[in-house]
């Protein structure tokens, strides 16, 4: 009989098969897909962001809500670039504080991690769906057909709602709710807003905007980002996105270093008889892209260097909102913290666990979301290996 099974072959998944593996625990690892980790390979395919460089309150700090940071603090920064290292995974840390493997790929790092988890005894069984339960059991599409296991503990690993095309296409969300879990409705997270561009901006898609700051009443996000056929994607738009999709208003201001007197003053020295856009290459050395964002959403400017002054600074986002979930690089909602003991056991299924982007949290990209997988894992996985434990001494 399988002791334990974990359904989901991402990072939070192979987190959980380790540590169950580790405590001397017969381990299935059942991924639907063909190989594991599909998501963490397309996410390091322009470079692997494992954590941050930074204090652990700063870290901390990027996760909401407030449920989820314990699980994450005790498994941080220095708790992933430890358990990178011992893989063999030469590290660095980007001026940023962004930490990379040296090789900048995920595939070397999951290949040392799957060779990891075979030597501790793991058994990996890809192209293995989960179908949902059956009785006491777990049911399975199998290219042998039709299967069952009936484990002790089970970890369910399974994703959240975005990316469905790599796995995590939220096809549990039924069978958990007909079992008694609370959920929180999937919103997008960490995604691009829709942008009705007008003709002229044709010429600017594609080009990053740099040197610029993302305002909402909340937060400032002074991180780059791309105008997209679609709208607004990239880093510095991720940052604030959750807010922006919960209502916040969102600005602009191209000219983050310099305070609207400044703006007005050296506005007010450049010749009359120049063009606009000329004044304010001259004054304030704006890109083309930078005055074309002026142009679509400022117009009709002002002449008066105070009033354009202030424009610039707080140039309103006309923008139509999220882009679809599917797109998403990340997704909010999922199994809610009531339904979770402290060790991300189902409260209404005793003996099964959820981690990663099941559960109800989100974080930015930049390093926080994988670290809260890799957390999270490790938590249901050594909670799920102490039933042994207990187990063994009745």
């Amino acid at each position: 009989m399988t002791q334990a099974l974990v359904i989901g072959g991402g990072p939070g998944g192979m987190m959980a098969a380790e540590e169950l593996a580790r405590a001397g625990v017969r381990v299935v690892l059942a991924e639907a897909k063909p190989t594991l980790a599909r998501k963490f390979l397309m996410a390091g395919k322009s470079g692997l962001n494992l954590t941050r460089d930074e204090p652990l309150a700063q870290f901390l700090d990027a996760y909401s809500p407030d449920w989820i940071r314990p699980h994450v603090a005790g498994f941080g920064p220095e708790g992933v670039k430890d358990f990178a290292r011992g893989l063999g995974v030469d590290l660095f840390t980007g001026s940023t504080g962004r930490v990379f493997p040296v090789e900048m790929k995920a595939s070397p790092m999951l290949r040392l991690w799957a060779r990891r988890l075979a030597d501790l005894g793991v058994e990996v069984r890809t192209r293995w769906r989960w179908t949902g339960f059956a009785g006491d059991g777990f049911a399975f599409d199998t290219p042998e057909g039709p299967k069952l296991l009936t484990p002790k503990v089970t970890v369910l690993t399974l994703g959240g709602a975005s990316w469905p095309r790599l796995g995590s296409d939220a096809a549990w969300v039924p069978w958990l709710a007909e079992k008694g879990v609370t959920l929180a409705p999937f919103r997008p997270a960490n995604m691009g807003l829709m942008v009705d561009w007008s003709p002229h901006m044709a010429a600017h898609l594609g080009q990053p905007v740099k040197g610029a700051a993302l305002i909402t009443p909340d937060q400032t996000s002074r991180g780059e980002f791309v105008l997209s056929a679609r709208g607004l994607e990239g880093g510095g738009i991720y940052a604030i996105a959750a807010l922006v999709r919960d209502g916040a208003p969102l600005s602009l201001d191209l000219a983050p270093d310099l305070r609207v007197d400044d703006i007005a003053h050296r506005l007010a020295r450049t010749p009359v008889r120049d063009s606009l856009p000329n004044r304010l290459r001259k004054a304030l050395r704006l890109d083309p892209v930078k005055l074309a964002l002026l142009q679509e959403w400022g117009r009709p400017l002002p002449t008066d260097p105070l009033a354009l002054a202030r424009k610039l600074k707080a140039l309103p986002v006309r923008h139509l909102g999220p882009r679809p979930l599917a797109e998403a690089i990340s997704s909010a909602g999922g199994i809610a913290e009531t339904a979770l003991t402290d060790g991300l056991e189902l409260k209404a299924l005793p003996g099964v666990f959820a981690a990663g982007e099941m559960l109800d949290w989100e974080a930015p990209t930049g390093g926080y979301l994988l670290t809260g997988c890799l957390a999270t894992g490790r938590v249901a996985g050594q909670a799920a290996a102490r039933l042994f434990g207990a187990q063994s001494t009745d």
